[in-house]
């Protein structure tokens, strides 16, 4: 238990309650006695969770259920007891949330189905309100396939059945999740990996005349086949076999992309030709010498639209600093975005971004008084010289040349 309070972020937005970090170190070890006791007796009630919305790429709003610090801590040794459990029964094309798998590894599975396995056909799959439409019933039946301790059963229900508070009024929905709690994505990978990588690995590939490979990350997905016919038969069933448990294909963002070196020209309209993956668009292109095509993985440009607008923001919000304290903050930025999306092939793409944070920079240190004192691009380059920005950097490396 003591682990876990010390992997629960403690600078999190507070729950119900109110309660933060600091007040509940003041009792550490009391607290923490006091919450494996109410866990053990079941005299635990698991408060509800403070709804809050945060924007998504695609402009709507993804709710987030924020639970209490001691809720966290609870969920957290809840997620350590069945991790090890289950990590023994998940099949290796997932990758989310699990230790030691990233979504770098993810990526490079993408690049190994269509470069060394021959996949031409992707099937870009996205699953509707996947978290609000987890169906409990069925999720308590795959639980109770390799959870007997009724402890951890029950305290699984009562953070389903907690409710959420929402403008100040508690709603209890009766399927679902709440996203933001830090035991619902372990659920989600339980609940998935029945539904669908079971299926997958036990009943649709010996039924494939080619190869193929499944890579999901949570509930994003892709589907990579070597032959159409393939695609075409296991497009047609995957609809009916989430709809079994409760679950829907988007119909807009549910796709089938033609990965192809070469189409046909009277099929060009008929199939999309790139398809977006955990922030990176996948496309083909001629390799440099023009010999072959390869597949060329950038910065999807939602992700990169959404990265400047948040320099944009601090650095308008920054702009009376002092100029060493814009600048360390403009580096951790930068070199946060470089350790996610600086991967082969990406330069252009983070060339792009470091250009336009030069702009926005300069943009916003002209502006630092109402008078109109504009910061010429000279002086600007002194600037730069004092304090120079990181440069571009390659940090996953997924092919040696």
């Amino acid at each position: 238990m003591h682990y876990a309070y010390e992997c629960t972020r403690k600078d999190g937005a507070v729950g119900v309650d109110g309660q933060t970090a600091q007040e509940y170190e003041v009792k550490l070890q009391e607290n923490l006695l006091s919450l494996i006791d109410r866990l053990k007796s079941g005299r635990y009630q698991a408060p509800p969770v403070r709804r809050h919305y945060i924007a998504k790429a695609d402009g709507g709003q993804r709710g987030l259920g924020i639970p209490s610090l001691e809720d966290k801590v609870a969920q957290r040794a809840i997620v350590m007891l069945l991790e090890p459990i289950y990590e023994q029964d998940f099949f290796a094309g997932s990758y989310g949330f699990r230790p030691g798998h990233s979504a770098h590894q993810a990526l490079q599975a993408v690049r190994a189905g269509v470069m060394e396995q021959r996949g031409r056909w992707v099937l870009d799959v996205d699953i509707r309100k996947f978290f609000d439409s987890i169906d409990r019933t069925r999720l308590r039946e795959f639980l109770a396939k390799r959870v007997t301790d009724g402890v951890v059963r029950r305290l699984i229900d009562k953070w389903l059945n907690a409710g959420v508070l929402k403008e100040g009024q508690m709603h209890y929905p009766d399927k679902g999740t709440p996203q933001g709690g830090v035991v619902s994505p372990c659920l989600a990978k339980i609940f998935l990996h029945y539904v669908l990588d079971e299926w997958y690995s036990t009943q649709v590939v010996a039924r494939l005349k080619g190869q193929s490979t499944l890579v999901r990350y949570c509930d994003d997905f892709v589907m990579i086949f070597e032959y159409k016919d393939d695609a075409d038969r296991v497009y047609a069933v995957l609809g009916k076999r989430l709809e079994k448990y409760g679950l829907q294909l988007h119909p807009d963002k549910t796709r089938l992309v033609d990965f192809r070196d070469r189409t046909p020209r009277n099929q060009r309209q008929m199939f999309a030709k790139t398809f977006n993956f955990l922030g990176f668009t996948h496309v083909r292109v001629l390799s440099r010498n023009g010999k072959c095509a390869i597949m060329l993985q950038k910065t999807a440009k939602d992700r990169l639209a959404h990265s400047l607008d948040a320099f944009n923001q601090q650095c308008r919000r920054m702009r009376h600093w002092q100029l060493r304290e814009q600048y360390e903050r403009l580096c951790r930025m930068l070199r946060g975005h470089y350790a996610y999306y600086g991967i082969t092939g990406n330069a252009d793409s983070l060339s792009s971004l470091h250009h336009a944070v030069l702009r926005l920079w300069h943009k916003w240190l002209s502006r630092r008084s109402r008078q109109k004192s504009y910061l010429c691009w000279e002086a600007f380059g002194q600037v730069l010289q004092a304090f120079p920005l990181p440069k571009p950097m390659i940090v996953h490396r997924y092919v040696r040349t």
